[in-house]
């Protein structure tokens, strides 16, 4: 007679529910979608600080994991500890399962960091903006418009920009409220002039409706007036964050010239992204393995990618191109809105629940 299997112990079951939770909960986050939370407010109003969101990485097809060392359901570091999650003794090559779409023009899209180079790829941290311009494309901002090979794009429905919004007045956070500009958009004027505003071109109309404020003016950038801070040198080509370019987007099988131009253009994203061992430029010519090199072919796709809040982001205009082995997945819907600036059951953004991102 065969003996009866003998029942697990509570704490056994109790173990073992909970292995099989992290496995599962590990390969669906690794194959299929990843939660997200807005940090900064770079996107908004389109996506708002507090939105939850679930990251679809079918859209684009999930990549095959390249540090794989590293405790389960963790990013950079362990939960609450600042030890190293990871464990960087085994890189493995860049690869992506097939997925339902490439990046397209506008996507929001969440991506790794890319200038956070003490981080393997996959855990560099995440950012979430809109990709506004795709390899092969050549993108160009005139006066705060974004043109792509020559022809004027459609703007996000709640794109920001920054004003100055004069008032002898002092206007409270209430005040703001009611026109929908949360306590973190706005900030008065050391002299008591007024406010500067993060705003919609619609909330901006409004508020020009209202007895208790002067005039209102959008603050740009003039021409020419090159900002060292923009990639890749805006002293260099006279560019700022609202007039800006035209720069084309590297794409895999693209040759440039390796010229004067190209070398403050793409220079900087050969060193850091092509995966080469010795990388040098010097008086305006590119070295690689030692070798002199007159023109240069990429090996990836890149992208540019800009927030919503076009005046309160860091993004491709400030640090370059997104390499195609950072990109994480696309932005696909929220399941959780709350808002930090309110209490109780009003912090509960109920008409944002499980909206599609646009």
């Amino acid at each position: 007679m065969t003996e009866p299997k003998k029942k697990k112990s509570a704490a056994r079951e109790w173990v073992d529910a909970l292995v099989f939770a992290v496995i599962a909960a590990s390969l669906i986050r690794w194959l299929l979608l990843e939660p997200f939370t807005i940090p900064t407010a770079s996107m908004e109003k389109s996506l708002l600080v507090g939105d939850f969101l679930f990251v679809s990485k079918m859209h684009y097809g999930t990549r095959v994991p390249r540090t794989p060392l590293q405790v389960p359901l963790t990013h950079q570091k362990i939960w609450g500890t600042d030890m190293n999650s990871y464990v960087d003794w085994i890189q493995l090559p860049y690869y992506r399962l097939p997925g339902f779409s490439d990046v397209e023009r506008n996507d929001v899209v969440v991506f790794n960091y890319p200038a956070e180079l003490e981080y393997p790829v996959d855990l560099k941290t995440n950012y979430i903006k809109r990709a506004v311009a795709i390899p092969g494309d050549v993108l160009e901002i005139r006066e705060t418009q974004i043109f792509v090979n020559g022809e004027a794009q459609q703007n996000p429905a709640e794109m920001q920009f920054s004003y100055d919004v004069m008032s002898s007045r002092n206007l409270t956070s209430d005040f703001f409220d009611e026109y929908g500009i949360n306590q973190d958009s706005y900030r008065p004027f050391s002299d008591a002039s007024g406010y500067m505003v993060m705003a919609t071109e619609e909330i901006i109309a409004e508020l020009k409706k209202s007895p208790a404020v002067g005039n209102i003016t959008k603050r740009m950038d003039r021409v020419g007036l090159g900002d060292p801070r923009v990639f890749p040198d805006g002293s260099y080509f006279g560019w700022n964050k609202d007039n800006y370019g035209p720069l084309e987007i590297p794409g895999k099988g693209w040759t440039i010239e390796i010229n004067k131009d190209n070398i403050a253009k793409y220079a900087y994203t050969i060193q850091k992204f092509e995966g080469h061992k010795d990388v040098k430029v010097e008086n305006n010519e590119l070295f690689i393995d030692g070798q002199k090199v007159e023109n240069y072919t990429f090996k990836q796709d890149y992208y540019f990618m800009m927030g919503d809040n076009r005046h309160d982001s860091l993004d491709s205009r400030y640090w370059g191109f997104v390499p195609e082995d950072h990109i994480v997945g696309k932005a696909w819907f929220l399941w959780l809105s709350l808002d930090k600036h309110k209490s109780m059951f009003n912090k509960i953004r109920w008409s944002r629940f499980f909206n599609g991102i646009d």
